[in-house]
Formats: structure tokens, C-alpha cells, sequence
């Protein structure tokens, strides 16, 4: 058998190789953002997903997400955490800051998620909120990159959210909520006022029918 071919061969067995292994290998996993329901200057819950990528086992200690021109948030709780808030001059959210309890945090090989009720989200068509992951070791990993259509992610892109269109007839879930509730009220207004105008009705024509009955008896 020509040595030449085995070279080709097998130098051509090894290449598929590889590359099916670079295929196998796992992407990257970065700090992300979701929230299906959220809309232009809505209410919605943002969750954050955080995964540990310490190259020397450190558990992640702290998160900071930048949340500009929310009105309000409130941060779910989570055991083994602690979360602050910073707001600016105008009471507007500003950022967010998670601290893992001394001893906690995000282990290797494991993720976590943190979940925000944020309000009044801003009138644009897409949120990024740029975020600063810290580990045990000290390792400060900055998600700030700009994601741009049609060119290749960059190496740590900014966590990023595409906002709905703007509901009509309210500003957030919250007003349709309250608008909702005001219709309710108002249909039990009007049920209760026709139920009383039937009640003083039917009182009439029992104190005729009655004062019929006692003139007959008086007359028999």
C-alpha cells in the first residue's frame, strides 16, 4: 500500500476529527437576560442568567446589572443573597447589585438566575443592560459589549432585551389591572341600582295588593 495515501489518510481522518470535536464543543455560556412579556414602557419580570466560567474554580460573589429608566423594581428573594438597589437624583433605577452571603455564591459547573419586577420600562425598541460579574478571586468579568445584526458576537456581550410594542389603553400590566378592576366596580354599581329599583317596585305592589285585601275584607 503506498505510504503517500496512508499519509493523506490518516492526516485527513485526523482533521475530521477535530472538527468534530470542535462541533461538540459547548458555546460559551454568557450572562443573558429574559422576559417574553415585556413591553415599551410596561411592567415585567427581567430574569438574569448567570453562569460560573472561573478558570481556577472560583465561585461567583457579586453581580451588577445597569437598569437605566426603570421607575421602580423589586428584586425577588433569594436565599444566600443580598440585593441593592441605586437610584439616581429622580428616584430612577440606575443599577442593580447582588452580594452572595461570606462563604456562598456560584459554584463551578452551576448557574444562577436573578429576577427582577422592574417598572416603567423604557420607550425603546431594545434594552441592554451592561453587567459586571466578580469572583472569590477577584476576577471582574465585564459584559458591555455591543451586539451588533450580521456581525459575529462579541466575546462578552451586554446582557440585551427586545421590547413589544407599547400597549394601548395603559401604561403597564398595573394600569390594566386598575382599569379592569374600575369596570367591575362599575358593573356591580349599575347591577346593584336596578336591583334596588326592582326591590322598592315590588315593595309598592305588595303595600297595594295588601291595602286592596284589607278594604274587601271590610266591606264583606
Amino acid at each position: 500500500m503506498n505510504s503517500s495515501w496512508l499519509s493523506r489518510t490518516s492526516f485527513t481522518g485526523a482533521a475530521a476529527a477535530f472538527a468534530v470535536v470542535l462541533m461538540a464543543a459547548p458555546a460559551s455560556a454568557h450572562v443573558t437576560v429574559s422576559a417574553p412579556d415585556a413591553a415599551r414602557g410596561g411592567s415585567a419580570v427581567l430574569t438574569f442568567r448567570v453562569p460560573n466560567e472561573s478558570a481556577t474554580n472560583s465561585a461567583t460573589v457579586e453581580l451588577m446589572v445597569q437598569i437605566s429608566g426603570l421607575t421602580a423594581a423589586d428584586t425577588q428573594a433569594m436565599p444566600g443573597w443580598k440585593a441593592v438597589a441605586n437610584k439616581d437624583a429622580a428616584r430612577n433605577i440606575t443599577a442593580i447589585t447582588w452580594t452572595a452571603d461570606p462563604g456562598g455564591g456560584i459554584g463551578p459547573g452551576q448557574f444562577e438566575q436573578f429576577s427582577v419586577l422592574a417598572n416603567g420600562l423604557p420607550d425603546t425598541g431594545t434594552l441592554t443592560m451592561p453587567a459586571v460579574q466578580t469572583y472569590a478571586d477577584g476576577q471582574v468579568v465585564k459584559w458591555d459589549q455591543e451586539t451588533t445584526a450580521g456581525v459575529s458576537e462579541p466575546e462578552y456581550p451586554a446582557p440585551s432585551l427586545t421590547l413589544g410594542a407599547k400597549q394601548s389603553g395603559g401604561a403597564n400590566h398595573h394600569g390594566d389591572i386598575r382599569a379592569a378592576t374600575s369596570e367591575d366596580e362599575s358593573a356591580r354599581d349599575t347591577t346593584a341600582r336596578w336591583l334596588g329599583v326592582i326591590g322598592v317596585a315590588l315593595g309598592v305592589v305588595g303595600v297595594i295588593a295588601g291595602v286592596g285585601a284589607l278594604t274587601a275584607r271590610r266591606r264583606g
